[in-house]
């Protein structure tokens, strides 16, 4: 009973230890992940840069399956270079020994001040920054405490031999140690975690030095096995590289060392008695030498992996380029894997426009029925964001994060609903045109581009709103909108002059002319949503602009719509509502 009480006290402790480091990486991610992914993305110019970039997110995520996670997606996306990459990871290895090395020391005194400062910054925080470093900080001192338990925890272990069997059968050959290592980083995703255990199992005597530096290696094996699982596209084998790459520089330096561990067990003992530190020590200097063997033969293997690993065919057009499956785990990172795509949809949207243009002005079919082709990774996109974001757990979204999570879901069915325009009405407009050989005015051809640029532009205003969150550029974008609206009257006044000239052509021409500017003054209706939520989210009121009927804006609070007759027809309605996890939208 007494072995099955340490057992049962030593698993309490390891849980407690991972849902610390998991609230430390979640805290980190969610106050500053945004701003790392960006760090991390500008340091991949060379591999000097990129390892001290991996070691310097690592040590502050304290997982080096999060930076692999992250610099995956960098490769996958074709952004970043696999060999930087590949240093990038090196980085990261070296920088979970770092955090060891510092709980190898008796810090144990500090956790009940990181408990009690996180919980005041958690619960009083004003800022939500501020809360997700009070969270960060309990991650901490729950990771002492559960330090500080296991050790206690591992006191009475000499008078349960039924703990010291087990352990002895687990590791008293090297490469059963290694592959228990293995196992447990890879189930734990964290090879901090194992090797902070196998310190205090080594401290207690329960594992003598050499199986401790067995379980070591196996940690770090472990850690590798796991990305090499997740965060890749499996119909893509090129996004198995840098995971695959860096399994195979750690298997590498595992054969190499552990046919020396008893070697290295006998040096290291005399060095240090404390074998807490001594294991420490190893897994720094493990990481350390593997990191220097490595970073000059990087090119190398990286031209090896393209080769064993090359791209599978052409990548599809349609499908989403930026949604990282991986990211879900780490809500900020997630919107801005979303916040990227919807953007690309948005430049699908303004390609789609300078198409119009074309169809407009030439007299080739082909150029209006391009729209409905152009339309589909519009719709394609849509769906792909909706369904990405629908992912992300209600319970791990904070006020900040939630708000952003309908705005881009307002942003994406706004373009959605523009494409749609595009591509049934518009490019209608343009066949009609062509085939009954209708030609516009000087005049009309004119305000049609002129009409034309202006949405084009507040589209591109929109873009930076959207990614910015600009009051002032809010405010410029619902000036524009009412500006256009006065253009389209003035427009529309025109029209009626030209129609005294009572011959058909002319009515033709007046008819399709009206009906193209409606379209656009639509379409940039819908562009201009996007201000609505960046005014209201800083108490700027929206004014009479507000007051159009508009399309749909999910989260915001609108007056309610005044009779006119230039105003733009109800949008379609929204579709079922939105599945959970999400909140139900709100459409005003």
């Amino acid at each position: 009973m007494n072995g099955t009480r340490v057992l049962l006290d030593l698993m309490g402790g390891v849980a407690l230890l991972l849902w610390g480091l998991h609230m430390v990486q979640t805290g980190i991610l969610r106050a500053y992940g945004t701003e790392l992914s960006g760090v991390l993305a500008r340091r991949l110019g060379s591999r000097g840069a990129a390892f001290l970039a991996g070691l310097g997110l690592t040590a502050i995520l304290q997982s080096s399956t999060a930076t692999a996670l992250m610099t995956t997606s960098f490769v996958t996306q074709g952004t970043v270079a696999l060999a930087p990459a590949l240093a990038v990871m090196l980085g990261a290895n070296v920088g979970t020994t770092l955090i060891v090395l510092v709980f190898a020391f008796d810090v144990s005194i500090a956790a009940p001040v990181l408990l009690v400062g996180g919980l005041i910054a958690f619960r009083l925080g004003p800022q939500s920054r501020l809360k997700d470093l009070g969270r960060t900080s309990i991650g901490l001192g729950l990771m002492l405490l559960a330090l500080h338990i296991l050790l206690v925890s591992l006191e009475p272990a000499e008078h349960a031999p039924s703990l010291r069997v087990l352990m002895h059968a687990a590791t008293r050959e090297p490469t059963l140690a290694i592959l228990l290592g293995m196992v447990l980083a890879a189930a734990a995703h964290s090879s901090v975690t194992v090797v902070l255990l196998t310190m205090s199992l080594a401290v207690s005597g329960i594992v003598p030095l050499e199986a401790a530096f067995a379980l070591v290696l196996g940690a770090n094996l472990g850690t590798a096995v796991t990305p090499l699982f997740e965060g890749t596209r499996r119909q893509d084998r090129a996004s198995f590289r840098l995971p695959a790459g860096n399994l195979l520089t750690r298997l590498a330096g595992v054969l190499a060392t552990a046919p020396f561990l008893a070697e290295l067990a006998s040096l290291a003992a005399p060095l240090h008695a404390d074998e807490a530190m001594a294991a420490a020590l190893f897994h720094l200097a493990f990481n350390l030498v593997t990191a220097a063997v490595f970073m000059a033969a990087l090119p190398a293997l990286a031209r090896l992996l393209e080769r064993l690993l090359p791209a599978h065919g052409a990548a599809d057009p349609l499908a989403p380029q930026h949604l990282d499956e991986a990211a879900l785990e780490t809500p900020s990172l997630a919107l801005a894997a979303a916040a990227r795509e919807t953007l690309r949809m948005a430049d699908q949207v303004e390609a789609m426009l300078r198409q119009l243009l074309v169809a407009l002005s030439g007299n080739d079919r082909r150029a209006a029925t391009e729209l409905v082709r152009m339309d589909n990774l519009v719709d394609r996109l849509d769906e792909a964001i909706k369904l990405y974001l629908t992912r992300l757990s209600r319970g791990s979204l904070d006020e900040r994060e939630a708000r952003r999570t309908m705005e881009i879901f307002s942003f994406t069915l706004n373009l959605e609903h523009v494409g749609d325009i595009l591509d049934k009405n518009l490019s209608e407009l343009a066949v009609k045109r062509i085939k009954r050989g209708i030609s516009f005015p000087p005049e009309g051809r004119a305000e049609i581009e002129a009409f034309h640029t202006r949405v084009l532009e507040s589209l591109r205003l929109a873009m930076a709103v959207f990614i910015s969150g600009n009051v002032a550029d809010a405010r410029q974008l619902l000036a524009e909108k009412t500006a256009l609206r006065a253009a389209a009257i003035e427009a529309t006044e025109h029209d009626i002059e030209r129609l005294r000239d009572s011959s058909r052509e002319a009515m033709e021409s007046s008819s399709l002319q009206l009906d193209i500017l409606r379209d656009l003054k639509r379409i940039h209706s819908h562009i201009c949503s996007v201000a609505y939520p960046v005014l209201e989210r800083h108490g700027v009121p929206t004014g009479t602009a507000a007051a159009e009927s508009d399309p749909i804006v999910l989260g915001a609070s609108r007056p309610s719509p005044k009779a006119d007759p230039l105003a733009d027809p109800l949008p379609d309605p929204l579709p079922d509502p939105l599945p959970d996890p999400l909140p139900d939208p709100v459409v005003r």
